[in-house]
C-alpha cells in the first residue's frame, strides 16, 4: 500500500496583516489540503522563512518595504537545494501581470479573488509534480527575463540612458560636492542613503540603488549586492570562504563588500 501523499507547505509575506489573513482563509477554502507554515512581513523575513522552512511554495507580495517581493524571489531562488515555487501577489494592472503567463510563476492580482487561486492551486501543484524533472536551460533565461521586466515595472525604472552618469551632486556634512562617477569605489545603500565611497571620502545621496544603477556604465560597475554597487577598476581582489560566500576587496579602503548569491556568477571563474 502506497503511502499518503504529504502535504504541501506554504509560507505567505505580506507587509499587511489583514491581507495576509485574507489570503490564508482563502487558500484554506481553495487549497485545504495545503499547510500554512510560516508567515513574512516583509522581503527579509520572507528570505529568511524560505531559507529556515523550505515550504514548497511562496507567496511573496511584490510591494514589501526594505527587500520587495521581486528582490526576495531573487535571493530565494538562489538558495542552495531551493525546489518550490514562487507565486506573486501583486496590484498591477493586465499590462504588468501578462508578464506571469510565461508559466515561470504564477501571480495573483489583488484582491485575490477564489476562483483565481484553484487556478493557482492546480498550476502549483502540477509544477510540484514535474520539479523531479530537469527542465529546459531556456526556463532559467526566461525566468531571468521575467524577473528583470517585473523589477522594472515596479519600481519605474526607464531604458538606460545612451549616455552614464559623470558626475554625482553628494553631501558630505553640511557641504554639497560635485563627484566624478569614475573616482567613485563603491555605492552602498545606508539606511535612507546610498553612500558614495571614494578614497578620501565619503558622502551620501538620497538615490536609491535601485534607481541609480540603471544611470551607471555597465562596464565600469557592477551590482554585486541589492545594496551594494561596485567600480570594477576598485576590486583589488575577490575571496571566498569556507561557505563559499564571496568578498569582494577593494584597493585603497579597508571594506569588504559581501557578494550575494544572486550575484556569484560574476566572479566564477571559467
Amino acid at each position: 500500500m502506497n503511502a499518503p501523499a504529504k502535504p504541501l507547505t506554504a509560507v505567505i509575506a505580506d507587509d499587511e496583516r489583514l491581507l495576509r489573513e485574507q489570503l490564508k482563509t482563502r487558500l484554506q477554502a481553495a487549497w485545504p489540503d495545503l499547510q500554512i507554515i510560516g508567515e513574512a512581513r516583509d522581503g527579509n523575513e520572507a528570505l529568511a522563512r524560505a531559507d529556515e522552512l523550505r515550504p514548497d511554495v511562496m507567496f511573496l507580495d511584490i510591494r514589501m518595504p526594505g527587500m520587495t517581493g521581486i528582490e526576495a524571489a531573487r535571493e530565494i531562488l538562489a538558495l542552495p537545494g531551493w525546489q518550490g515555487e514562487i507565486v506573486f501577489v501583486t496590484a498591477y494592472d493586465e499590462y504588468a501581470v501578462s508578464a506571469f503567463e510565461h508559466g515561470a510563476l504564477d501571480y495573483l492580482l489583488k484582491p485575490v479573488e477564489p476562483e483565481r487561486l484553484v487556478q493557482t492551486a492546480q498550476r502549483v501543484k502540477s509544477r510540484l509534480a514535474r520539479r523531479a524533472v530537469p527542465p529546459p536551460p531556456t526556463d532559467e533565461v526566461a525566468l531571468d527575463s521575467l524577473l528583470a521586466k517585473l523589477s522594472q515595472l515596479q519600481q519605474g525604472i526607464t531604458p538606460r540612458p545612451s549616455e552614464p552618469l559623470r558626475w554625482i551632486q553628494a553631501t558630505t556634512g553640511s557641504t554639497t560636492k560635485l563627484i566624478d562617477v569614475k573616482d567613485v569605489l563603491f555605492f552602498k545603500s545606508d539606511e535612507k542613503y546610498t553612500r558614495v565611497q571614494t578614497r578620501d571620502q565619503e558622502a551620501f545621496i538620497r538615490t536609491p540603488i535601485r534607481e541609480l544603477l540603471p544611470q551607471l556604465d555597465p562596464q565600469q560597475f557592477w551590482q554585486i549586492h541589492r545594496s551594494a554597487v561596485v567600480n570594477l577598476g576598485a576590486i583589488a581582489a575577490v575571496t571566498r570562504d569556507d561557505t563559499g560566500r564571496q568578498r569582494v576587496h577593494i584597493r585603497e579602503h579597508a571594506e569588504v563588500l559581501e557578494v550575494s548569491r544572486s550575484f556569484a556568477h560574476l566572479f566564477r571563474a571559467s
